[in-house]
């Protein structure tokens, strides 16, 4: 299996993220002076906001691909439709349940079996939520470490509309699946599908 090995807050700093929204926290300050820019043709910026996407969900590019001929072949806008595609992956519900730091840390929790949904212990991290599943800290795995501690460093942490988490429980639920509005991310996933539009 293919691994991004990239340091995170470096390619933050390529791509024009704030590593806030991986889940970490840069307190680091550069003192670098940023380098001139030549400006970006249009193929640059398309370039760019896939990598962006790739690397915020840590998607490789083969799996990306097949993600975006689902969209194309789904009823509505392929942008939007990637992106809730990209959304429902199970590693990222994890993240955005406030289970994990991050989005690789949630991908771990995953791949070693702490979380059902719907009762059945699922182990893919791309496993694609449906609205009104039940997505669940398995119950031998409710005393680990790594989940407490992101409960308590994700304190007052914003989940966002279309899930539903009990926290004394240690489970969530999938109202919806998410419209484009209901993604905080900055992307212009058009550019995207133009990209590969070519």
């Amino acid at each position: 299996m293919a691994i991004n090995r990239t340091p995170v807050l470096k390619r933050c700093r390529q791509l024009g993220i704030d590593p806030v929204v991986l889940g970490y926290s840069s307190s680091k300050t550069s003192n670098r002076q940023p380098k001139q820019r030549r400006k970006e043709s249009e193929y640059g910026a398309q370039l760019r906001e896939k990598q962006k996407v790739k690397f915020i969900y840590g998607v490789l590019e083969k799996q990306f691909r097949g993600y975006y001929k689902k969209a194309k072949a789904m009823p509505g806008v392929t942008g939007e439709n990637l992106m809730r595609i990209l959304e429902s992956r199970l590693d990222n519900v994890i993240f955005r349940l406030g289970f994990a730091r991050t989005r690789k840390e949630a991908r771990q929790i995953v791949t070693h079996g702490h979380i059902t949904v719907n009762g059945r212990r699922v182990d893919i991290p791309s496993y694609r939520v449906s609205a009104g599943d039940l997505v669940a800290v398995a119950p031998k795995s409710k005393d680990l470490l790594v989940i407490k501690s992101a409960l308590v460093r994700n304190e007052g942490f914003m989940v966002p509309a279309w899930l539903e988490v009990d926290i004394e429980k240690l489970q969530g639920s999938v109202l919806a699946l998410p419209e484009r509005d209901q993604i905080d991310l900055d992307i212009r996933e058009q550019l995207i599908v133009e990209l590969y539009s070519k």
